[in-house]
């Protein structure tokens, strides 16, 4: 794959390396939600059933993108948190256990918390070796897994430095005590080849701003079938059986519809956020996420041993992704100091806990990757003289 700066309106003086904070839009998403807000102004050109048709492209063109053989089990939503609040309130147990991964982002923690108050534990693993981390980590979810797990709710790669959790592992292990794996893919799916096939999640939920690349406020969830006959967060009409019927929308329906499309949010029809979204996720399965992962690993593979050299820590290749990492600072050098370099140079990266975390995508090139390197080494350079 070449560099795909073009499709973007990106500044050519910044440096963004921090999808993982927030994508910028492609050209051609940008393009469908100015066509959407201008859809709006003549009201009378929009059907029946258009509240119901971009859905289901857009349930295709994902399903294709995550190889799910599924599409009625993907549903749009509004928030990474709307998807896991559905997910808690169905959970089909009384008691036991909750495994979460330690520092992991907060929408993914609060709803498993609030279980607590209900009878649950929820335990907290992290690594339990600074040198081999991403290793020692996957080995402790393993090994925490025992008769009384219900849920492990993690991240395909953890959301600050990117190690990567071996899901098919923690799968096969769970199918053993009878647990649910509950997957947070926000900040890989799209950017990560995920196989619901392969892995096969109870669910996956994602936001669709980072690594779908698509507009804020939206994103997609898939629920398997431990959640086929729950109840949604919310009641609108739109989730009904027959709703596609106006003119009998008075006749009140008892029933949802069908597996998981009781879950979507409220007016998920949006004529301007569901073809953004539909838009990033086409060209996204044109591009495909394996291509992503080349393409970043060859781009930043160098520089990764630049850093090394100069003394910055980085997870080795087995237990990271390529498309998000997190660096580790040198002895003498603070995150203060980093952080009025990145100022200085114009360099877009974000600070999670005690690592920077690094997300190039498609659009960054070599240019940008110098900009990066001189600002993470000038101030080790500085502390020197």
């Amino acid at each position: 794959m070449k560099c795909q700066r073009q499709k973007f309106n990106l500044q050519r003086k910044h440096a963004y390396l921090n999808c993982a904070y927030m994508s910028p839009l492609m050209k051609k998403v940008e393009n469908a939600g100015i066509k959407g807000i201008k859809k709006k102004r003549k009201p009378f050109h929009i059907s029946p059933e258009d509240f119901f048709e971009e859905s289901e492209v857009l349930r295709r063109h994902y399903s294709s993108l995550i190889d799910n053989n599924e599409p009625e089990r993907v549903v749009i939503i509004p928030s990474a948190s709307y998807g896991l609040a559905n997910v808690v309130s169905n959970l089909p147990f009384s008691n036991g256990e909750i495994l979460i991964c330690d520092e992991q982002f907060p929408s993914n923690v609060y709803p498993w918390l609030r279980l607590q108050e209900k009878g649950f534990e929820v335990k907290t693993i992290g690594p339990t070796d600074s040198e081999k981390r991403g290793e020692s980590w996957n080995e402790k979810i393993l090994e925490s897994i025992t008769a009384k797990t219900r849920v492990i709710a993690i991240g395909h790669i953890h959301w600050s430095d990117g190690t990567l959790f071996q899901l098919e592992k923690i799968r096969t292990r769970l199918d053993e005590v009878g647990g649910l794996l509950i997957i947070d893919g926000t900040q890989s799916v799209g950017a990560l080849p995920f196989s619901v096939s392969k892995i096969r999640p109870d669910a996956l939920i994602c936001a669709g701003y980072k690594w779908l690349m698509g507009p804020y406020s939206i994103g997609l969830a898939y629920y398997g079938s431990a959640f086929d006959n729950g109840v949604p967060v919310e009641e609108n009409w739109i989730n009904r059986l027959d709703s596609d019927n106006f003119s009998e929308l008075v006749n009140y329906q008892k029933d949802y519809r069908k597996i998981s499309l009781r879950y979507e949010v409220g007016e998920h029809s949006n004529f301007i956020l569901v073809p953004m979204l539909n838009q990033a996720i086409k060209q996204l399965t044109r591009w495909k996420p394996q291509s992503i992962q080349n393409y970043t690993h060859e781009l930043l593979s160098g520089a990764i041993q630049e850093m090394k050299d100069v003394g910055y820590r980085i997870e080795g290749e087995a237990f990271r992704a390529h498309h998000m990492f997190g660096v580790r600072l040198p002895e003498g050098i603070t995150i203060d100091k980093l952080k009025q370099s990145f100022h200085a140079h114009r360099v877009s990266v974000s600070l999670r806990g005690d690592a920077v975390r690094i997300a190039p995508n498609v659009y960054n090139d070599e240019m940008d990757v110098r900009k990066l390197l001189k600002a993470m080494k000038e101030p080790i350079f500085a502390s020197k003289h």
